[in-house]
């Protein structure tokens, strides 16, 4: 072979290899630029997920900066508040109080947000029998039910009293308190809040937060019977305790009921001072808030340094020191509206249409079949439900209170774990 043609195959051999190199280089390049490409790709991904996911934090932290611990549920209750009929809306106000002579067929027609359980519904009944029958009222409604009791412990048991329910009825505060302290406080409310939930009852009408020192007062019994400091402590005890429990608690009776008398039976006057109230009487509510109280119940007496003409119930001041001042946003509850303070100065279409418009969010009426209002004429549940519809077609009530609280109501249910299945 001559040296030309060697040469040539040389340099075919070469440039074969060089070309090669450049491809496998070229190959490599695009390969890095891929991978980085990739790698930007995902990291954009990534970071798009963390913002998207930021974002969803901080309108969740939003909300329950602007709406409380119910803010996370808001969106979901504005959405089945849209699916419900005027009706269904104006149900959901209402938590009904039963008797012996309660017609629970006629009730149920009704879809209201919840039932107050009296002494009789628990009479001699067993556990079974007890927790079919809750049973079988919420699979009968659409909507979650509240299933509420007043269990305080000591003069007011509505279930422990009963034998075959529990073996001994719950103490009062006072007792629980002087024997074991706020540890003992803490330990009752979690043995009381897993004896209520195990028989399908959510909501309990506790603890009684007002400061009364007197033996002679009317909630004396009730009350822890020390002062706003202990007071406050034991008010926030009783909620963090209940936390996680699948029962919420009501702090009761607001702005405090100092040594007034029994609004049960007809009307009462409380005289203090606004600046006695504010710095004593406000201060186991404004800790139990801060500890996360679902629910504030307010009571029937006209208290005169705040509103000297409406009882606090039905008062729109005393709701707004209750919102604005103590900065509450969630469930206001009145005491029963039938009880005397309210019955006998107003017919019931007053008194509904006063605690909606003063900001109630849900109002108890205690209803059976002997009810009557202040002139003898029957109380029906038919009744309750046009009283609304009348005023709201009479402009006394605003839609937008009706739709604002009923949002409120459905969000507290989604945050109770009541509504996740619909």
């Amino acid at each position: 072979m001559s040296d030309r043609k060697i040469n040539n195959s040389k340099t075919k051999v070469f440039t074969l290899i060089i070309v090669t190199i450049i491809t496998i280089l070229i190959l490599i390049g695009i390969s890095v630029f891929w991978l980085k490409q990739n790698d930007y790709v995902k990291e954009n991904l990534e970071n798009e997920n963390k913002i998207s996911e930021e974002n969803v934090i901080e309108e969740q932290f939003d909300r329950i900066k602007e709406y409380g611990i119910f803010g996370e549920y808001y969106e979901k209750a504005e959405q089945k508040l849209e699916t419900l009929t005027i009706e269904e809306k104006i149900a959901q106000l209402f938590v009904i109080g039963n008797s012996a002579n309660t017609d629970y067929t006629e009730l149920q027609k009704y879809q209201f947000g919840g039932y107050l359980f009296f002494k009789e519904f628990f009479n001699e009944k067993t556990e079974k029998q007890v927790k079919n029958k809750i049973e079988q009222y919420q699979k009968a409604s659409k909507i979650p039910l509240l299933m509420a009791v007043d269990e305080e412990g000591g003069i007011v048991v509505r279930i422990s009293n009963n034998k075959n329910l529990s073996a001994t009825p719950f103490k009062a505060s006072s007792q629980i308190y002087n024997n074991g302290g706020f540890e003992a406080i803490k330990q009752d409310t979690i043995n009381k809040s897993n004896f209520l939930n195990n028989l399908g009852i959510n909501l309990n009408f506790a603890p009684v937060v007002d400061i009364a020192n007197n033996p002679k007062d009317y909630m004396y019994s009730r009350s822890l019977q020390q002062d706003k400091d202990k007071t406050a402590i034991f008010a926030k005890t009783v909620i963090e305790a209940s936390k996680g429990l699948g029962v919420s608690y009501t702090l009761k009776h607001f702005p405090g009921y100092g040594n007034n008398a029994d609004t049960h039976i007809g009307s009462s006057i409380d005289k203090r001072t606004y600046e006695d109230i504010y710095n004593n009487d406000l201060e186991p509510f404004r800790a139990g808030i801060e500890a996360g109280a679902e629910c504030v119940m307010v009571s029937h007496n006209i208290v005169t340094s705040i509103d000297d003409k409406n009882q606090a119930s039905i008062s729109s001041k005393v709701h707004t020191l209750l919102r604005d001042e103590l900065n509450f946003k969630g469930i206001i509850i009145t005491d029963a509206l039938n009880m005397g303070a309210i019955r006998d100065e107003n017919t019931i279409e007053d008194a509904i249409a006063k605690a909606i418009t003063a900001g109630n969010d849900m109002i108890i009426l205690s209803i059976d079949k002997n009810t009557t209002d202040k002139d003898g004429s029957k109380i029906t549940y038919q009744r309750v439900i046009n009283a609304v519809k009348n005023a709201l077609n009479n402009k006394e009530i605003k839609q937008e209170i009706i739709d604002e609280a009923v949002t409120r109501i459905l969000a507290w249910k989604y945050y109770k774990e009541m509504m996740l299945e619909i």
